[in-house]
C-alpha cells in the first residue's frame, strides 16, 4: 500500500477528493441531512481540502480510495470509499500521521460510531468535547489524542 503526498490540486483532484468525502459521508454520518451535506460540499472543496496536506491511497484502477488531510498538528480528517473499506487505509493513514508525521491529534463527531470506534481502537483518547463543530453546527465534536 502507497501514501502517495499530493503536490498541487488541479481541480479534477479536487473533483475526484470531493467524491471520496462525499460517498464516505453519506455512509457514515448518518446524522448528516441532504441539506448539511450540501452547505459543507464548496467548504471541503475550497476551504478545507487546499487548507492541509493532502495524502492519498489510489486503488488498482489508480482511482483514490481514500485520503487524509493533516495540519501542522492535527490528523483533519481520513475519507475512505464505502467499497473500499475494511481494506487497512484507515489504519495505513492513522500509522503515517503518527511514526512519520508526529500527529497525535484528532477531532471526530460524536455521532460517527463507526470513526469513534475505529479511533479508540487505534489507541486514542477523549480528551475533551465541544457541543458544536467548528461551523457552529450542533454536531458535537470530540477532542481525541494518541500518547506518544
Amino acid at each position: 500500500m502507497i501514501i502517495e503526498r499530493l503536490q498541487s490540486l488541479p481541480d479534477e483532484i479536487l473533483d475526484e477528493l470531493l467524491t471520496v468525502w462525499e460517498k464516505a459521508v453519506r455512509s457514515t454520518h448518518h446524522f448528516l441531512k441532504d441539506e448539511d451535506i450540501e452547505y459543507f460540499r464548496p467548504l471541503v472543496r475550497n476551504r478545507y481540502l487546499p487548507a492541509v496536506n493532502l495524502f492519498v491511497i489510489r486503488n488498482g484502477t489508480g482511482r483514490i480510495a481514500a485520503f487524509m488531510g493533516l495540519s501542522d498538528d492535527m490528523l483533519e480528517m481520513l475519507f475512505v470509499l464505502p467499497e473500499e473499506q475494511g481494506h487497512g487505509y484507515g489504519k495505513e493513514f492513522v500509522d503515517y500521521a503518527v511514526n512519520i508525521c508526529k500527529i497525535y491529534k484528532v477531532d471526530v463527531n460524536e455521532d460517527n460510531e463507526q470513526a469513534y470506534r475505529f479511533y479508540l481502537h487505534m489507541g486514542y483518547e477523549v480528551i475533551g468535547r465541544d457541543a458544536i463543530d467548528s461551523s457552529g453546527k450542533p454536531f458535537p465534536i470530540l477532542h481525541l489524542r494518541r500518547p506518544s
